[in-house]
């Protein structure tokens, strides 16, 4: 990272949520690294109060506090922590997303409320409690949202997923136009497979008055029937961030981590032109 964008961050606060273990994990360490304050925000409050730990025991200031982002009083409540410790919220990465496998037909109304309560309303509550601290403040300003790399290669058996993540990407565009006068950016992360405990823990977080989430091998198989994994379709959550920090600097609108999903997404794209062309041509 150039001096300048070191600058630009050090001192500054970031805010990342399911940043226990995992993709916010590796989030939260490449913030540190860079100068800023982090908070730690997951469900896990041991696993965050081990993360902030360890980065603070590297010479970084480091907070922080269990949030279930399901829960809007859990997110008041966070942010309220974010401002007594940090004083400021400069950065927020919404970065949660629980996953429910199944065909159509065997989704329930539970298993598609408990998927959009906290990968869509989640996000919703996060901006919600979050922006207004980030107005308050001036300079370097950015929200960042993690879609999925399903929103463009989509698979089968994974709709009630791709779908929530469908709406992040419409939060994140909608947010982008609406905050660009006052200078704060929106970036959208759009992550594949990874080297993590998501599947594990989307199993153990799901609410009990909501019944079990299942994870049907069969289900996995189809999936990954539809679309093979690559030999470079899966890595660490490091390296799939490796040009995060260089992308909200710069504003971009969107990164992609890694992945063989471009050739699926071209034919998407094709697929839009023509149907544009066919509108004017008509």
């Amino acid at each position: 990272m150039s001096d300048l964008r070191a600058e630009t961050l050090a001192g500054r606060v970031a805010v990342v949520t399911g940043a226990g273990a995992g993709l916010g994990e590796a989030m939260a360490r490449a913030f540190a690294g860079a100068g800023m304050a982090v908070a730690v925000l997951d469900i896990d409050a041991d696993a965050a109060a081990s993360v902030a730990a360890s980065i603070a025991s590297e010479g970084a200031a480091a907070t922080s506090t269990r949030v279930d982002v399901g829960d809007a009083d859990s997110v008041a409540a966070a942010a309220e922590h974010v401002r007594d410790s940090l004083g400021a919220c400069h950065v927020l990465c919404s970065n949660v997303g629980v996953q429910q496998f199944g065909a159509i037909e065997r989704l329930t109304e539970q298993d598609w409320s408990w998927v959009f309560d906290v990968n869509v309303m989640g996000a919703v509550r996060c901006v919600r409690e979050f922006l207004p601290m980030i107005r308050t403040e001036t300079g370097f300003r950015h929200l960042l949202f993690t879609a999925s790399s399903s929103v463009l290669a989509p698979s089968v058996r994974m709709a009630c997923y791709q779908t929530s993540k469908f709406a992040v990407l419409g939060l994140a565009e909608s947010l982008r136009e609406e905050l660009a006068a006052e200078g704060i950016g929106v970036t959208t992360l759009f992550p594949a497979a990874m080297m993590t405990g998501h599947l594990d823990s989307s199993v153990r977080v799901r609410p009990i008055a909501l019944g079990e989430s299942r994870l049907d091998q069969a289900d996995v198989d189809a999936m990954l029937a539809h679309q093979p994994l690559g030999p470079d379709d899966v890595t660490t959550p490091e390296h799939a961030i490796r040009n995060l920090l260089g992308a909200i600097l710069n504003d971009e609108p969107y990164v992609m981590t890694h992945g063989s999903d471009r050739s699926i997404y071209e034919r998407r794209r094709v697929a839009m032109d023509a149907a544009f062309d066919r509108m004017e041509n008509s």
